[in-house]
Formats: structure tokens, C-alpha cells, sequence
């Protein structure tokens, strides 16, 4: 049998290259290979953005037409809203009986995110999120977890929970394993060193040509080369960075003609934003079609949560009849 992959997005508006470097286009590689679920994850949308809920679900849509779009096959990948599941509210109680305050409000991402956000006195959600994410990987049993580096504490956290409830009550949960994803992070067009829907700086899989060519315009290049003749630093370039993540065939000589002055960066600009409309291009046409099927889309989400419920309440039984709590 296969091994199963959870893996996911929160539902916080459209997707953007960033996701599609860092995940999107290994799920699709990954799809053939592995029993994948994929969580539309609105219930942790909501730990950041719980006075925004007018956002959350026209995010589900969004979400799942983005991953649709880059070739994602409904017919061999799960698609679940994680708050229609109720194996994972069920969970998430039981394992918070098996993690210590102090172990979450030391986990490093969390500390992370908190500064990141703002946020002085955390919320029961906000602090508890690696709790909940054990419960979203083990209600269906995954072997494995895609993931980035800043996510492997929220992982082993999760390893530890599962370990716990194993030695307490016998072998029932399968311990998940990271996935660790080989590819860096995209940084902004700004040159921040990340891709982020609140920082005004993402180029989205949703974007139509004119918009992609105008954001690659602004983006942020050597900012020591103001002459078409001078020579020019790639390295320090946010530009060179999105050619070598998308247009590799080409990035060595163009790095080449930067540092010889061959190359503006005008011109540089306007090849990158060639080669990304041109890979965007099937995208925006698979997406324009679920767009004018949103029945189709539901009908998906809804299939696909339906078969969570049926894994999950299994799931559950096993966990209930462990820790001795069944009639």
C-alpha cells in the first residue's frame, strides 16, 4: 500500500509562487506516488485571523482552485476542510491532556510566529496550534509530513505527542515522519527574505499577465547599479533569485552578462516576466475553469471531507478504546 502524506494551506487568500516553489509542485510530483491528503486549514487560519472570518471561506475556494490548478488530480488526492472533520477537534483534546504548557510556549516556531504577528498574550488556539496539527496528521494516519525547516519543531512536537500516547496506552497512532522540503524559500519582490500575503509583496498563481509584468518591474534589483553600463551584482539581486528558481536553463548566463554589463536589468525584468506568464498561462486557464464550476469545487472538498470523517471515526474508536473511555 501507499504511504499516506498530509500536507496543506491555511485559508488566508490566494496562493503564490512562494507556495508553489516551496510545496505546490512537489504535491504534484508527489501525487502518483503517495496517498495524499491535502488540508484546506481554516480552523489555524483562524488562530491569526479570528477577527477576520469574512476572509476564511472564500480562502477555501480560492485554496483548493489554486492547487487544481497547477495540476493536482482530484481523482488521486484528498481534499479536506479541517474544520468539517471532527476527528480533529476530538483529538486535539485528548493530546492536550499529554503536552505541557511550558513545552508549547518554548517551541521555537511558536515564538516565531508570535513575535511576527505581535502578539503579547497568545490565545489558547494561538499557543495550542501544534497540538491541534498533531491530531490534523494522525486522524488519518501519515506516514509523512512536507515541510520547511521553521516547521520541524511544530513536527517533532507532534512525534513526541504520538510517542506519549503510545507508551501510556499501547501502539495505536502511527509517529509521523518530516518530509523536509529541499527548496529555499522564496524571498518578496521587495526583497524581504519572505513571500507573504500580508506583506504586499507575493506575485499570485492567479495573477493575469499585466499584473505579473508590473510586479516584476518593481521588484527589487541591485540597487548599486544605476548605469546600463555597470556591472552588476547578481548575487544581492532578488531578480537573479526568481530567474534561478524558474528560468534555470538561463540563469547562468545571465548572471554572466549582469557582471559584464551585457544585460539591463529592464531587460532581465521583462525575460523573467515572459518565463513566468508562460508557466502561469495553463494555470489561469485550469483555474478560469473552476471558476465557472464552483459546484464542481465544492462537490470536491465535500466528497473528500466525507471520506476524512470515515477515516477519522475509525481513528477515534481506536484512541477511545485505548485510553478505556468507550460504553
Amino acid at each position: 500500500m501507499k504511504k499516506r502524506i498530509l500536507t496543506g494551506d491555511r485559508t488566508t487568500g490566494r496562493l503564490h509562487l512562494g507556495h508553489y516553489i516551496g510545496s505546490l509542485q512537489s504535491r504534484v510530483k508527489l501525487q502518483d506516488e503517495y496517498d495524499t491528503f491535502i488540508l484546506l486549514a481554516d480552523v489555524q487560519a483562524l488562530t491569526t485571523h479570528f477577527e477576520r472570518p469574512e476572509l476564511i471561506n472564500p480562502s477555501i475556494y480560492d485554496v483548493t482552485m489554486d492547487n487544481l490548478s497547477v495540476g493536482l488530480d482530484p481523482e488521486k488526492i484528498t481534499i479536506v476542510q479541517q474544520s468539517h472533520v471532527s476527528a480533529i477537534a476530538e483529538l486535539t483534546v485528548f493530546y492536550s491532556m499529554l503536552v505541557s504548557v511550558n513545552s508549547l510556549r518554548h517551541n521555537p516556531t511558536i515564538k516565531t510566529e508570535a513575535k511576527q504577528y505581535g502578539y503579547g498574550d497568545l490565545t489558547y488556539g494561538f499557543l495550542g496550534y501544534p497540538v491541534s496539527q498533531t491530531a490534523d496528521i494522525t486522524f488519518c494516519n501519515a506516514d509523512l509530513v512536507p515541510v520547511g525547516e521553521d516547521q520541524i519543531p511544530h513536527i517533532e512536537l507532534s512525534r513526541k505527542i504520538v510517542r506519549r500516547f503510545n507508551d501510556l496506552y499501547g501502539e495505536t497512532l502511527t509517529a509521523p515522519k518530516a518530509m523536509l522540503s529541499e527548496t529555499p524559500r522564496l524571498p518578496g519582490i521587495d526583497g524581504n527574505s519572505k513571500m507573504g500575503k500580508s506583506l504586499g509583496n507575493a506575485i499570485y498563481l492567479s495573477d493575469d499577465r499585466d499584473t505579473v509584468t508590473a510586479k516584476v518591474k518593481s521588484a527589487l534589483t541591485d540597487t548599486n547599479r544605476i548605469a546600463l553600463t555597470d556591472k552588476g551584482n547578481p548575487d544581492i539581486c532578488t531578480v537573479n533569485v526568481y530567474h534561478k528558481a524558474f528560468n534555470s536553463e538561463e540563469h547562468a548566463n545571465i548572471c554572466d552578462m549582469c557582471r559584464n554589463a551585457k544585460i539591463g536589468c529592464v531587460a532581465c525584468k521583462k525575460e523573467l516576466s515572459n518565463k513566468l506568464n508562460d508557466m502561469l498561462d495553463p494555470f489561469r486557464e485550469k483555474r478560469a475553469y473552476y471558476e465557472q464550476h464552483l459546484d464542481e469545487v465544492k462537490e470536491i472538498i465535500r466528497s473528500g471531507t466525507a471520506k476524512a470523517n470515515e477515516i477519522g471515526r475509525e481513528t477515534v474508536q481506536r484512541v477511545q478504546a485505548a485510553m478505556k473511555v468507550t460504553l
